[in-house]
């Protein structure tokens, strides 16, 4: 479940289809963080995919699901954006568009069918790509001395602290490491104890890192 530390998101682009009644439904989802790379993707299926009727939408951003918007694109009002909206939703995913290109296979399917065959096709989608989850992270910069930078590394990456790089300069070594912003006080402790007190620990900004 979403936190103030935590969120899941798609582990990856992708797509998934589901036929109903000869008409497809074709559901694609991208990771996006803002409404205009969200509506980009809608476009581009537009563009993609210009034989077909509908290009129904739905995104959620932010951590907490902060921004959400959703579209019908000419279907019956609450029959398709909505819907996949819910799905969204209540899989608890967020920096997120999903796009549901459909071609029309000749019979009506009512509210009900269409309210059923948008969200499948947006489970679908969910099912095919996977999600994953991402954690709030306090960079961190440590300064130690060359003969202890590389042990340190080592220590460091076992104890499964993020290791974004190591940089070795004329007379030291800087690692630039990131930690849940639950344990920086821990990581701190640790460092200090890891490098007999030689580490010049340094707190950077917080930003999301995918776990």
């Amino acid at each position: 479940m979403s936190g103030t530390d935590r969120y899941r998101t798609i582990a990856r682009d992708g797509a998934a289809e589901v036929e109903v009644k000869r008409s497809r439904f074709r559901c694609r989802l991208a990771r996006v963080e803002t409404e205009e790379a969200a509506r980009a993707v809608v476009e581009e299926a537009r563009r993609t995919y210009w034989d077909a009727r509908h290009h129904c939408s739905a995104f959620r951003l932010g951590p907490r699901g902060e921004v959400q918007r959703s579209s019908d694109d000419g279907e019956p009002s609450g029959t398709a954006g909505a819907p996949m909206l819910d799905v969204l939703a209540r899989r608890d995913v967020s920096d997120v568009v999903a796009v549901v290109t459909r071609w029309f296979g000749g019979t009506l399917l009512g509210t009900g069918g269409l309210v059923r065959a948008y969200s499948d096709a947006v489970a679908a989608a969910l099912d095919h790509v996977g999600t994953r989850e991402r954690r709030l992270m306090r960079r961190l910069q440590a300064r130690v001395g060359h003969d202890t930078a590389g042990r340190l590394e080592g220590t460091v990456r076992n104890a499964a602290i993020t290791v974004h790089g190591v940089e070795y300069r004329s007379d030291h070594a800087i690692l630039s490491l990131a930690v849940p912003t639950e344990s920086v006080e821990r990581a701190l402790a640790d460092l200090a104890a890891w490098s007999a007190g030689s580490a010049d620990a340094e707190l950077g900004e917080l930003e999301w890192v995918d776990a």
